[in-house]
């Protein structure tokens, strides 16, 4: 693969990843909040937002690869009203901006807080209409492979599978720098820590079975597409990449299946350690991170047009 698609694997990745990450965490703050405070909730919820931050940043230097001129980036958004494309490109500058004012008020604890959910209710939504945009993007016609709406779901099991992983990961690193905070104050943070897992291994699983249920279906459907177009498709996936294919079902298996139940059953055991928790949820994020980016190499990989 060339540089600037290299750079869209990269960017529609990190992307939903961090808009998963965003609207999950908001869930999260949402729980804690009114479980136990406002401001313990916050203790974890502030730090998981300063990883979000560079993920984004990440995403949209990305997409100056693609575009190969930072230059083109104000003609990449001049037909906002006509193209899929433009309307991704702006969504995710409007999302990054919103972010990043929503972690800033929420830093300095700017406002009360319901004008801070309230915006970042907002920011969540444009995440979401992005995460569409960026699979309206690739639905065309031409392209059998890509012109179904296994595309749209694949993009969601993406962001919100990927996003509460990495959460979860965010989550675990940030108890770890907590320093010189009460016994009783670790304890509640630890208990707001296990639930989180367990609920994000419980998505995880779910949203692995989804992943399992769709992609036969895909498959099933390219396979009996008459279009010379799909069959070559079909050829690349398992010809081609065949052991990119497995491993990455082996990956995400791994992380979303095993490693998750794994998560569940040592968050809900009684005196289990932070050290052996945070390790598996690590590992879970890190295997799945790797399943989503093949997983998309082999997306990009199966492109073949329709006719010349």
């Amino acid at each position: 693969m060339e540089l600037h698609e290299w750079a869209l694997i990269i960017f529609t990745t990190v992307m939903q990843m961090a808009v998963g990450a965003f609207v999950l965490v908001g869930g999260i703050h949402l729980f804690a909040a009114r479980r136990y405070t406002v401001e313990t909730a916050d203790k974890l919820s502030d730090r998981a937002l300063i990883a979000i931050g560079p993920v984004v940043v990440l995403a949209l230097l990305a997409t100056f690869f693609h575009l190969g001129n930072p230059l083109n980036a104000p003609r990449a958004i001049s037909n906002f009203g006509s193209s899929w494309l433009s309307r991704e490109i702006v969504l995710a500058v409007v999302f990054a901006i919103g972010g990043a004012v929503f972690a800033f008020m929420q830093w300095r604890k700017v406002s009360t807080p319901a004008v801070r959910n309230a915006i970042a209710l907002v920011v969540a939504a444009v995440g979401l209409v992005l995460v569409f945009a960026m699979a309206a993007v690739y639905l065309l016609p031409t392209v059998p492979a890509w012109n179904t709406i296994v595309t749209p779901i694949s993009f969601y099991i993406t962001t919100f599978l990927l996003g509460a992983l990495a959460i979860g990961a965010a989550y675990v690193v940030a108890y770890w720098r907590m320093r010189g905070d009460e016994k009783a104050e670790k304890e509640t943070q630890f208990e707001i820590v296990a639930i989180t897992l367990r609920w994000i291994a419980l998505v995880s699983v779910a949203l692995l079975g989804l992943q399992f249920i769709v992609l036969p279906v895909y498959l099933a459907s390219l396979t009996a597409n008459a279009s010379p177009a799909a069959a070559e498709s079909v050829r690349i996936l398992f010809d081609q990449n065949g052991v990119l294919f497995v491993l990455r079902l082996l990956f995400i298996f791994l992380g979303a299946g095993v490693f998750s139940v794994f998560v569940y059953r040592t968050a809900a055991t009684r005196g289990s350690t932070i050290r052996v928790l945070g390790s598996m949820a690590l590992i879970a994020f890190a295997l799945v991170l790797v399943a989503e980016v093949l997983g998309r190499y082999l997306f990009y990989a199966s492109m073949v047009r329709v006719g010349i």
